[in-house]
């Protein structure tokens, strides 16, 4: 299927789809465009010749053994409100992405979500995993972007008098733009780097050394994962394998949350 074409509600009850098809769910009004990410394999962290990578991102090979759906753009405010009520965010406008919601704000939502019934048969909404965020946003990429190895504000919405790969400064819009406005990545995803950083389902800890399959990080702890950077961010806090980390009451003008749908065996 096209990378462009809506899929039927039917059709994601079959075993063959291809990266980035993409499913539209109404829900309370409001359309939620989904992308697919297909399993497979690939190198989460990144390479100790990655510029100024940091010691948390231990490059290992990671194994999803099970398809998910991401959504193509993070959460924006007309979805939030449609299952929440409110709006909480700083910067005030229905295509815009939510922000100012903690990680508890975000649990909070997926519950209500799936409270609804409205996630396709054999699925459930969740936060996506790190693993999971990685894989999509780097969609077959090894770069420390997935368009390349530079970013000045140009490619996404950061704060560009810091840029990464190029000493050459661009825009700093200093707030959210529209979700979708820059271009996608390979699988249909938009702002998987910049706009909004992106709370996961996981707490923060070290990545093994050697090979995983289906990590869903470590068991405890007091620290949350957010993935992506945003418009307040630097370029180099925008890398695929970048890791931010916040205690799960934290809110902030460019912390927000993008949502997926995974097997309800996960």
């Amino acid at each position: 299927m096209p990378i462009h074409e809506v899929a039927e509600i039917s059709a994601i009850k079959t075993t063959a789809r291809a990266a980035g098809e993409r499913f539209v769910l109404p829900i309370n009004g409001v359309e939620y465009p989904f992308r697919w990410c297909p399993s497979g394999t690939f190198m989460m962290g990144s390479p100790p010749s990655e510029q100024d990578r940091d010691d948390d991102e231990t490059q290992h090979q990671v194994t999803l053994t099970q398809g998910f759906w991401m959504g193509e753009t993070a959460v924006t405010q007309s979805m939030w409100k449609s299952v929440m009520g409110n709006n909480p965010s700083d910067f005030k406008r229905d295509k815009l992405p939510v922000e100012q919601v903690s990680w508890n704000d975000c649990r909070e939502f997926i519950v209500k979500l799936n409270r609804l019934g409205v996630a396709p048969q054999g699925f459930k909404f969740a936060l996506p995993t790190e693993a999971q965020w990685e894989y999509a946003c780097r969609a077959g990429t090894a770069t420390p972007f997935s368009f390349g190895s530079v970013l000045n504000g140009d490619k996404a919405n950061c704060n560009g008098n810091y840029p990464y790969g190029t000493t050459t400064k661009r825009k700093n819009l200093g707030k959210t733009t529209e979700a979708g406005l820059y271009p996608a990545n390979a699988w249909g995803l938009y702002d998987m780097h910049g706009n909004v950083c992106e709370w996961c389902s996981d707490w923060y800890g070290d990545y093994p050394a050697g090979n995983v399959t289906d990590p869903m990080g470590v068991t405890d702890g007091s620290i949350r994962v957010s993935r992506g950077g945003g418009w307040y961010s630097s370029a180099n806090g925008c890398r695929s394998a970048y890791r931010g980390i916040c205690v799960p009451l934290f809110r902030h003008f460019s912390l927000g949350l993008r949502v997926s749908l995974v097997s309800e065996s996960k």
